[in-house]
């Protein structure tokens, strides 16, 4: 195969054969193409796209260039969860226990954060003693054992997912449709799943900054993720205002661990939660329609089961609970807290996620780099949300940081976040639209 004949030829916009995608792509991956080639091939796609075929042949491709996760006949079924990713989104942490006590199994494969988008391994690395990366064998017996997991993926799960997001990160051709999609479904496709739920988001602080855009990758990837024999549905969130009252490594495992206790007062995280929930109920049969669905999982959100459920998940990955528990008891595990206070009474019209996810990321709870050091007690909680009412000087938020120095830095940067108004602002809904197939 003349590999620059092909990179010619998606340049002027023709249609590459699935068999050509297939064979580039292991030929990629085996280090029989250089990075510069592969590299000049992302940017033709980037401005020519990729059709439906090509698309589908490019993430079969990707998913089947190293290992596959293989689970015995059980009558339970397999389903998954997956965020285009935003601030304070620690959404599958809760739900990961909470759909296996609902009778699913759950490998939920995920990734780190870049930039100011936090990702759940970094949430679960703040855990003393939490082991993210198992053996395919391991991740299959825990699921089958205790119904999930959460973890990387190893060296041998999509190796040229990894390899093509490297050079698609260094060669700015990361915001194409075609190549997210492929990127995002060849992971998920590894884990043989029954059902999925996706959370596609828009916003200041999203990947997709307008609704349109979110729903044109929703689309995508719904339709492919069906056409590959997985039954899928998206639901469309904003991401202009933190997803629960926390943003920072930690203090997000704490807000999720107050969730599965019943004990936050989140309401748009518990909402989300029970929201992904029972799509996966009625996508799978399991409950005949969405209100049934989603107080179904209320009811054993609210039983404290899924709670246990995340300890057994803990235990089983490496964590003495005892520790654990004793680092949850603590208000703080930051050296400094700092609050943030209204600067007159009013009702709170705009938390902007952007700009409290830079602050987070430079306190050093996200990553400029791929090498960054993360620190993951830093961060922001007892966030007010707009709509809510506040007084002159009332806390607006608490900053966790390392120095003196860098928390009041932090302060009049997420101050700039906040805007206080005399009228309580219409609040849009957290789900602002449904693909279905």
């Amino acid at each position: 195969m003349n590999f620059l004949a092909l990179i010619e030829s998606k340049r002027e916009g023709k249609t590459l054969a699935p068999g050509q995608i297939q064979h580039f792509i292991h030929r990629f991956t085996a280090g029989e193409i250089p990075d510069y080639q592969m590299a000049a091939m992302l940017m033709a796609i980037y401005f020519r796209g990729l059709d439906a075929t090509e698309t589908r042949a490019l993430t079969l491709a990707m998913r089947d260039s190293g290992d596959l996760l293989k689970f015995p006949k059980d009558p339970r079924l397999i389903v998954d969860k997956h965020s285009t990713g935003g601030i304070g989104d620690k959404v599958s942490l809760p739900l990961a226990p909470l759909l296996a006590c609902l009778g699913f199994r759950v490998p939920m494969i995920s990734g780190r954060g870049l930039g100011i988008t936090g990702g759940t391994l970094d949430k679960l690395d703040s855990i003393p003693g939490f082991k993210t990366l198992l053996p395919v064998e391991r991740i299959v017996a825990q699921v089958q054992k205790i119904g999930c997991a959460i973890c990387g993926q190893t060296h041998k799960m999509v190796p040229a997912d990894k390899k093509i997001y490297a050079l698609r990160d260094a060669s700015g051709t990361v915001p194409s449709i075609p190549l997210i999609v492929a990127s995002i479904l060849s992971k998920k496709l590894t884990e043989n799943l029954d059902a999925m739920i996706l959370d596609v988001k828009f916003g200041c602080a999203a990947f997709m900054t307008n609704k349109a855009d979110a729903r044109k990758l929703a689309k995508a990837m719904v339709t492919l993720a069906n056409d590959c024999g997985v039954n899928t549905h998206a639901i469309l969130t904003g991401m202009d205002v933190p997803l629960g009252r926390t943003a920072g490594n930690w203090l997000e495992v704490k807000e999720s661990v107050a969730c599965l206790e019943n004990q936050d007062d989140a309401d748009d995280l518990r909402e989300l939660v029970l929201v992904s929930a029972a799509h996966l109920l009625v996508q799978t049969r399991q409950t005949k329609n969405f209100s049934a669905a989603k107080r179904k999982a209320e009811e054993f959100l609210n039983s404290g089961a899924p709670r246990a459920k995340f300890d057994e998940m803990l235990r089983a990955q490496g964590v003495n609970l005892k520790e654990f528990n004793k680092k949850l008891s603590f208000d703080s595990t930051a050296p400094v807290v700092f609050e943030l206070k209204s600067p007159r009474d009013g009702f709170v019209s705009q938390c902007d996620a952007r700009i409290i996810g830079e602050a987070v990321r430079d306190l050093g709870g996200g990553r400029l780099t791929k090498d960054s050091v993360i620190q993951y007690d830093v961060g922001v909680d007892r966030m007010m949300k707009p709509g809510e009412r506040v007084e002159k000087h009332f806390p607006l938020a608490r900053i966790h940081a390392t120095s003196k120095a860098q928390a009041e830095i932090a302060v009049r940067r997420i101050q700039s976040a906040y805007k206080i108004s005399t009228t309580r602002p219409k609040v849009p809904s957290l789900v602002a639209g449904i693909i279905l197939r």
